[in-house]
């Protein structure tokens, strides 16, 4: 028989109330505009989601993740939350943890940066290393059974709790700000693919409403995305990206090659070039995931340039440099790597002088 009260929601609408306030406090992040020589006729815009209190573009997935668990009904009072992350996901869930109160066990890469663990667990969150970069799917399975929590699971669930969010998302914010713009419909926006929840969310969006927008994903070396997206085969797999918080070894579930108009592998010195770049013409320190986006977006400003188009360009800057000062930011490091950002830098300032072709290295 069925019992004749509801359940007791107390903690349920607690919590909700909690992401409530939280999010009214932090706001919206900005639109700004990065400087490209003016008789081009072209605008490109940089969303700077690095301002929010986490410092990265995943504080919008992980409050969206926490969202969808709790009205799931898979995250109650006490729930143990674990996560699969190469590093960023996971700093802004133990932040989200950590408001409502609940355990948080972050299953990373051991060669994640040494910054975003310390980041994790400034949070609370502990932070569980693994050797092997594909194996932190099942490694965090196992732990959220073992410890009868919850897996969060990013990269299944990312595109359907970005969906399900009650707050005005990513497009929408997009969308909004460029309204007042002289092109206020992008002609292209420039993503890159890391669980594929953020291009999906991005294409789903303009294909709804009508938009002339393309949608453009950028894949750093290493890759699975760009052979998959190229080939149709999803089963494609490699050794994964050194270019934190996107490329993935395997084609992960949230990732909807349908709504992505183009792919665009780039060089991981390419992404340092322009992650550096931006910190000489605007003083934004980022890390290189943003470069990736920029790099990416410096070739459709150049074709539209080419082909005698005007119109605007938006692109993404993912996260905060200081977190890869000891990496992405450090020239011994980069040496170490293998990896030479000078022909790419001469390459971008040669094409920002006003010459509107950019080289491939």
């Amino acid at each position: 028989m069925f019992a004749p009260h509801l359940p007791d929601r107390h903690w349920l609408n607690e919590a909700l109330a909690v992401l409530e306030a939280d999010h009214n406090r932090t706001g919206d992040t900005h639109l700004l505009r990065f400087p490209l020589p003016p008789q081009w006729g072209v605008d490109l815009y940089l969303k700077d989601e690095s301002v929010y209190p986490t410092g990265s573009l995943k504080h919008r997935l992980a409050r969206s993740l926490m969202l969808y668990g709790l009205i799931n009904g898979w995250i109650r009072e006490g729930t143990t939350v674990v996560e699969a992350s190469s590093g960023s996901t996971a700093v802004s869930e133990a932040y989200f943890a950590q408001l409502l109160d609940l355990p948080f066990v972050a299953v990373v890469p051991r060669r994640t940066s040494p910054a975003k663990l310390a980041l994790i667990e400034s949070y609370g969150g502990r932070c569980h290393l693994v050797d092997d970069a594909a194996a932190v799917y099942a490694e965090a399975a196992r732990l959220a059974d073992e410890l009868g929590g919850h897996y969060l699971d990013q990269f299944t669930h990312a595109a359907a709790a970005n969906d399900a969010g009650d707050t005005p998302g990513l497009a929408q914010s997009i969308m909004g700000q460029m309204r007042l713009e002289r092109h206020p419909v992008p002609r292209w926006i420039v993503v890159g693919v890391g669980t594929g929840g953020t291009s999906a969310t991005l294409g789903r969006y303009v294909r709804r409403h009508r938009l002339s927008t393309g949608i453009l994903a950028v894949d750093p070396e290493g890759s699975a995305y760009h052979e998959a997206w190229r080939t149709g085969d999803p089963a494609v797999t490699t050794g994964g990206s050194r270019i934190e918080g996107i490329g993935r070894p395997r084609v992960e579930p949230s990732f909807v090659p349908g709504v992505v108009d183009r792919m665009l592998p780039v060089p991981d010195a390419a992404s340092v070039a322009a992650m550096l770049h931006l910190r000489r013409a605007t003083g934004s320190v980022a890390g290189p995931s943003t470069g990736t986006n920029l790099w990416g977006s410096f070739q459709v400003v150049s074709e539209l340039v080419r082909a005698g188009t005007t119109g605007s360009v938006v692109t993404l800057i993912c996260d905060r440099g200081d977190r890869y000062a000891d990496t992405f930011h450090d020239d011994a490091w980069r040496a170490a790597q293998g990896i030479d950002p000078e022909p790419y830098l001469t390459a971008i300032e040669d094409f920002l002088s006003g010459t509107p072709v950019l080289e491939h290295v």
